[in-house]
């Protein structure tokens, strides 16, 4: 829906509609918020929209909202009550010592909505991509000569932890095991979520699968169809990032689940409206499955096969770790993971391969120290 209006789709092109509505959407978000954005940004959006990813250009325009809302309600740097009212000459005031307590200030900060409290707290990484945000937006200002002075230079450091010194969050052998023993047996599920595992029990299976076996990422998955998949060739289709197409090879556990899948659970597309019925993973309300709930299903069955709280499952993106570890750990060529894995430098991949996930277990367990015990009478 774009306002009131029904969005319907004159593909002429290879993608899937699916493809083409998701870019659409993502595209209007970010005109949504230019358009509560200053004009004198105009060259800013542009600069975006030729250089970035589409999903980072959501995240930039996000970024530079929240700190024009910052300037009208945390300060004295503008006049204006809405953002779209912020001036020009304001905005050429602006140091960078200004900038730099705006990120201080996004490292924790309340916000009160009705009765409640909201604390945020972000971490080195968002902190960075914050700074980034705005180091871009007042560097383009500067190449437009709208401002008079580059104040990206005054920025003050962010330590982001080296790639290297990262530590790699991913499930181990035996922990997949259980965890796929849970979503083919409902085993260690509650009462309650063992009546929607009756009803999605196939599906589950399919989606863990496909994330364990070509560590795809979430968009990836979600964005699936039925017919990405051509069975008779042994091989599915997916859309990437940089709009690339890739074919991806099938092999037969994973075959064997899709098609128990669709064949024994999905609903049949006489059912389904027809924006949903290419869809592969259908919700039980037999529309496509929005990234929440695919992250809230892996959320819940990680933490069964760590046996810990369901708030402390893994994300999606940690079984596209838990797959890239599992393939080198199993021999595999570190260059042939990084094609599968689509990472674009084999960096990336070569912090899998020095990823030992039992090191420290087996440190420890060769640590033993023997207690004098006492026998009791």
């Amino acid at each position: 829906m774009a306002g009131n209006k029904t969005v319907k789709i004159n593909n002429r092109s290879d993608k899937p509609d699916n493809i083409v509505l998701r870019e659409h959407e993502i595209v209007s978000k970010c005109e949504d918020i230019q358009n509560q954005l200053p004009r004198f940004l105009r060259g800013f959006f542009a600069y975006l929209k030729g250089n970035v990813l589409p999903m980072t250009r959501l995240s930039y325009l996000n970024d530079i909202r929240f700190f024009c809302r910052y300037l009208i309600d945390e300060t004295n740097l503008t006049d204006a009550s809405e953002i779209s009212d912020i001036k020009l000459e304001e905005f050429n005031r602006i140091k960078a010592v200004d900038v730099n307590v705006f990120i201080d200030y996004c490292r924790k900060y309340t916000v009160e909505k009705d009765s409640e409290i909201l604390i945020y707290e972000n971490g080195s990484k968002t902190l960075a991509r914050k700074k980034s945000s705005l180091s871009v937006m007042f560097k383009q200002l500067y190449r437009d000569e709208l401002i008079d002075k580059n104040i990206t230079d005054g920025f003050d450091p962010i330590k982001v932890p080296k790639a290297s010194e990262r530590e790699i969050k991913a499930l181990q052998d035996d922990e997949v095991m259980i965890m796929l023993d849970a979503v083919s047996t409902g085993s260690h599920l509650t009462p309650k979520e063992r009546q929607y595992w009756e009803k999605t029990r196939k599906r589950d299976k399919a989606i863990l699968m496909l994330f364990l076996t070509y560590g795809l990422r979430l968009f990836e998955l979600q964005q699936l169809n039925v017919s990405s998949f051509n069975f008779s060739r042994g091989e599915f289709r997916i859309y990437r990032k940089r709009d690339k197409e890739v074919m991806m090879p099938l092999n037969v556990s994973v075959t064997e689940v899709l098609t128990d899948y669709i064949d024994n659970e999905r609903a049949h597309d006489d059912k389904l409206e027809e924006i949903h019925r290419d869809a592969l993973f259908l919700s039980l309300q037999g529309k496509r499955m929005t990234e929440r709930q695919i992250r809230e299903l892996v959320k819940k069955y990680t933490s069964i096969g760590m046996s810990t709280s369901r708030d402390s499952g893994y994300s999606p993106h940690k079984l596209r770790a838990t797959a890239a570890t599992s393939l080198i750990g199993r021999g595999n060529s570190i260059f042939d993971v990084q094609a599968l894995m689509d990472h674009e430098q084999v960096t990336t991949t070569q912090l899998y391969a020095n990823h030992r996930m039992n090191v420290k277990r087996d440190l420890v367990r060769d640590m033993e120290w023997e207690l004098e015990r006492k026998e009791r009478k």
